[in-house]
């Protein structure tokens, strides 16, 4: 594959833009808004100009509910010998591409599972999809240039294939993507009014509930125009667990001991399918979930001074596994808490003190 054309400049198709002109691919980017285009090419993504003649692949990168409409402008004008898009609900699509008559022997669906909670051109990076999965969701007639297709630009993105039926992928993103964007705007929403002082007390737990809820309201309500019904089907089960929730709350302030015995079992059973529900999501590089211990260090608001840190954490010949950082409100200082094998913890820790680092016990 040498020429790709790119139709739709937003976050996810730049980043595809970037992917593979950083790959050495000639990329030709179009979108409705010329600005964005404009935007994408000056960041590196590729070309405004027009293709010659069809391209080896184009990617629609539009809103679900488009991608019939942007694939039959597409295919009248000949712009590829095969077609892929890259929207995150895929049954809709694959239905109207149908009913529109259009050649699905070169199309096949796709979604790259990576995002971020900002939007646009400008929010695009050439590493976004390295190391993510991304599904392909091909027809009886897909034909295999087109599936080859699919592959290596998943490939040149750095990405992992991954083949699902169209409504099965649906069903999937509603539970792990869809549904968990909802909760962290609905639990976001709650700090909307709330009191300063209880702003103030915001720690990581509420940071890392609430990050996703920093999303474009507008894109996420495109998306979830196209998969509604799944998405409400998983709320549901979730009202109910609420529900339950609730009343084993009440319950532990009931004067009955038995009552309580029974609100704290409550309590304790949806905690517990929390802990098993949570341990089934893959770790590192997709492998099964790794337990790692947590080493805390204070680290001074200076420039510079969480290289410093990773440096000397690989100086002391330990991989960091993650990090997450936490910011102490109204001090400069932050948390930074390094996920590292078990066996490491000790040495890590005596290293770091004897460097001058504040190590929290």
């Amino acid at each position: 594959m040498r020429t790709v054309a790119v139709v739709g400049t937003g976050l996810i198709g730049t980043s595809a833009a970037l992917a593979l002109t950083r790959r050495g691919l000639t990329v030709h980017l179009e979108d409705a808004d010329p600005d964005a285009a404009r935007t994408a090419a000056s960041l590196g993504a590729g070309v405004t100009e027009p293709a010659e003649g069809p391209v080896d692949l184009a990617i629609v990168a539009v809103p679900p509910a488009l991608v019939g409409k942007v694939l039959a402008d597409c295919q009248r004008r000949g712009l590829a010998r095969c077609y892929t898009d890259v929207a995150s609900v895929k049954a809709g699509p694959r239905a109207e591409v149908a009913a529109l008559g259009l050649d699905t022997a070169h199309y096949i669906g796709g979604h790259p599972m990576a995002g971020r909670e900002r939007s646009g051109p400008l929010a695009a990076r050439a590493d976004l999809f390295e190391g993510r999965p991304w599904v392909l969701t091909p027809t009886p007639d897909t034909d295999t240039e087109t599936l080859n297709a699919a592959l290596e630009l998943v490939a040149l993105c750095g990405a992992m294939p991954i083949v699902m039926d169209a409504a099965a992928h649906d069903r999937a993103v509603a539970l792990v993507s869809h549904a968990p964007q909802l909760l962290s705007s609905l639990v976001a929403a709650r700090l909307e009014n709330a009191d300063e002082t209880a702003i103030r007390l915001s720690g990581q737990g509420v940071r890392d509930v609430t990050r996703i809820a920093a999303s474009s309201p507008g894109m996420w309500v495109d998306i979830l125009s196209a998969n509604a019904g799944v998405v409400a089907d998983i709320l549901e089960e979730v009202a109910v667990d609420l529900g339950e929730t609730v009343t084993a709350l009440r319950a532990l302030q009931a004067s009955d001991e038995g009552e309580r015995r029974a609100g704290a079992a409550g309590i304790e059973a949806v905690m517990r399918r929390g802990n098993t529900g949570q341990s089934r999501i893959p770790g590192k590089h997709g492998a099964p979930p790794t337990r790692y211990e947590t080493v805390t260090v204070v680290l001074g608001d200076q420039p510079g001074e969480l290289g410093r840190l990773f440096g000397e954490v690989g100086a002391l010949g330990v991989n960091i596994e993650d990090v997450t950082i936490e910011h102490s409100t109204g001090q400069q200082v932050g948390h930074v808490q390094l996920a590292v094998a078990a066996g490491v913890v000790k040495p890590l820790v005596t290293g770091l003190r004897e460097r001058g680092w504040a190590v929290r016990d």
